[in-house]
C-alpha cells in the first residue's frame, strides 16, 4: 500500500505547474475608465472582470469574513485539513463521490493553476501544489491571491471587481455589511447572486457569514 502511495505520489507530481506561477497568472486585469476623481465610470473586458488590488485596500472585515466562512484555522494551518481529506476519502469509499474540503490555499491553486475538475487526481495535484505554495508566499500574500482571483458570480473575479459589480464603489470602501455579503459568495456563486433568482439566499448567507464571525471571536 505505501508502495503503491510513492507511485501515485511521483505519477501525480510528474507534470505539475510551477507553484511561483500562482503569482503571475494568466489572468489579465480588466481596463478601467475612471473620472476625474478616480472614480470607476466603467470597464471594459472580454471574458471576466478582474482588477488587482493589494491587500492594504481591502478591508479587514472582508479579510476575517472571508477566513471566517471559508477556513478559521487559515493562519494556523499549512495548507491543508487532514479532517478535510478524511471527509473526502470517506465520501469516496462509502458514498463512491468527490467532495470538497478544500483551505482557502487549495481553493487559490484550483482557480489559478489547476481545472475545476472533479477527481482524484486533481485533489492529489491541488494538495502538493498547496503545500508548495504555503512554503513560497506569506499567509497574507495568500489571502491576497485568493481574494483577487476568486470568482464573486457573474463576470466579477476578485473583491475589487465584485466591489463595482454589485455596489459600485472600490472595495476599500465596502461597509461591514457589504463585506459579509461577498464573502459567503464564492462558495457557490452562482446561487448566492441577487441576480440568481434564488429569492433571499443571499441574505441566509450574510447572516451565516455573520455567525460565523461571532462565533470566532470577530465581532460581538
Amino acid at each position: 500500500l505505501t508502495l503503491l502511495g510513492i507511485l501515485f505520489f511521483f505519477w501525480v507530481s510528474r507534470d505539475l505547474p510551477s507553484p511561483g506561477e500562482i503569482a503571475s497568472p494568466d489572468l489579465k486585469d480588466s481596463t478601467r475608465i475612471l473620472d476625474k476623481n478616480d472614480n470607476l465610470l466603467f470597464s471594459v473586458y472580454e471574458d471576466y472582470n478582474r482588477i488587482y488590488v493589494p491587500i492594504d485596500q481591502i478591508p479587514d472585515s472582508l479579510e476575517k469574513a472571508t477566513i471566517a466562512i471559508e477556513e478559521k484555522d487559515f493562519y494556523s494551518n499549512k495548507g491543508y485539513s487532514v479532517n478535510g481529506y478524511l471527509r473526502v476519502i470517506k465520501d469516496v469509499i462509502i458514498h463512491q463521490r468527490l467532495t470538497g474540503g478544500s483551505t482557502i490555499t487549495q481553493q487559490l491553486v484550483k482557480n489559478v493553476l489547476l481545472s475545476s475538475e472533479r477527481s482524484v487526481t486533481r485533489k492529489a495535484k491541488e494538495l502538493i501544489l498547496a503545500v508548495q505554495v504555503e512554503k513560497r508566499f506569506t499567509k497574507d500574500e495568500i489571502l491576497e491571491m485568493y481574494l483577487n482571483n476568486v470568482p464573486y458570480g457573474g463576470s466579477a473575479v476578485g473583491v475589487e471587481a465584485a466591489s463595482n459589480l454589485y455596489f459600485a464603489k472600490h472595495a476599500k470602501d465596502l461597509t461591514f455589511s457589504e463585506a459579509a455579503f461577498l464573502a459567503g459568495l464564492p462558495q457557490a456563486p452562482s446561487y448566492y447572486s441577487p441576480y440568481a433568482g434564488n429569492g433571499k439566499a443571499y441574505v441566509d448567507r450574510a447572516e451565516a457569514v455573520l455567525e460565523r464571525m461571532v462565533q470566532d471571536g470577530y465581532i460581538s
